[in-house]
């Protein structure tokens, strides 16, 4: 058992990129999770290629970056991709110049006002859910009024819960299904398991697939992306997922690791 993870740890150690899920691998809210300095500090000495991909929309990368230094970690802005930017890069390609009702937090608003996105509570083209603890039911009735009046419905990415600090909260789908259920219409998500998501970030960090690891928290949006682009994937604990519930999914994670303290060989990660 020892020499396989060792193994494990060789292996995922020569690799040349790292695709990192935030929300249960990084933190937990304003929690920094044990062994992430160890991680980051490693990455950075070691000259690794590592990117910050989240399926949460409510920060902008300058925000994580704030965030991150308030838990004691220095990472650039150019270190992070989110599911808002990749939502707006969508719709700004699908349809330049286009309109949303938007439900959703600041990172997200920004985010598609960057990409000349403008907000419309009229007659938008598009209607964009992101998480945000300002969720009403007078923007659900809005919402929902907007895509029955033709409106394409748009989630910032497929996640129905997400760790926080008080426990595991409703996450961008849990805030889609009222309107999805009201309308009849199905949502189209952007962030992980997205290929759209991943294929960005492995140019981001300018390595081949075969070169680069995913290593996050969820078996249905973290693994299952990394799956799907032929990238290795590493499951940690630290999230919503644990070891018992591996098994109810049809597909495996490569390695599993207690966190991602383990891959430098963090003293406080469990055995």
């Amino acid at each position: 058992m020892k020499a396989q993870k060792e193994k494990t740890i060789e292996e995922l150690k020569a690799k040349k990129g790292y695709i990192c899920d935030m929300d249960g691998v990084i933190y937990h809210g304003n929690v920094l999770l044990p062994g992430v300095k160890e991680f980051v500090d490693w990455l950075v000495t070691n000259d690794k290629a590592f990117l910050f991909l989240t399926n949460a929309s409510e920060r902008s990368p300058l925000e994580l970056r704030q965030k991150l230094s308030r838990l004691g970690l220095d990472v650039p802005e150019g270190n992070f991709y989110t599911s808002a930017l990749a939502t707006a890069k969508f719709l700004s390609n699908q349809s330049p110049g286009c309109t949303a009702y938007i439900i959703g937090a600041p990172g997200l608003q920004h985010a598609l006002y960057s990409a000349g996105i403008t907000q419309n509570d009229v007659d938008p083209d598009y209607v964009v859910v992101g998480e945000t603890r300002t969720y009403t039911y007078d923007s659900i009735l809005r919402a929902t009024t907007h895509v029955l009046n033709g409106a394409r419905l748009i989630g910032t990415n497929p996640d129905i819960t997400g760790p926080a600090e008080e426990g595991i909260i409703p996450a961008c789908k849990a805030l889609v299904a009222p309107i999805e259920i009201a309308t009849g219409r199905q949502a189209y998500f952007i962030g992980k398991p997205n290929p759209l998501m991943m294929r960005t970030g492995l140019r981001m960090l300018g390595v081949h697939s075969e070169e680069a690891v995913m290593i996050g928290d969820r078996m249905d949006t973290d693994i299952i992306a990394g799956i799907e682009t032929g990238i290795d994937t590493v499951l940690v604990l630290t999230g919503v997922t644990r070891k018992s519930d591996i098994g109810k999914f049809p597909y495996r994670p490569k390695h599993i690791l207690q966190s991602v303290g383990d891959i430098p060989g963090y003293r406080g990660a469990p055995a």
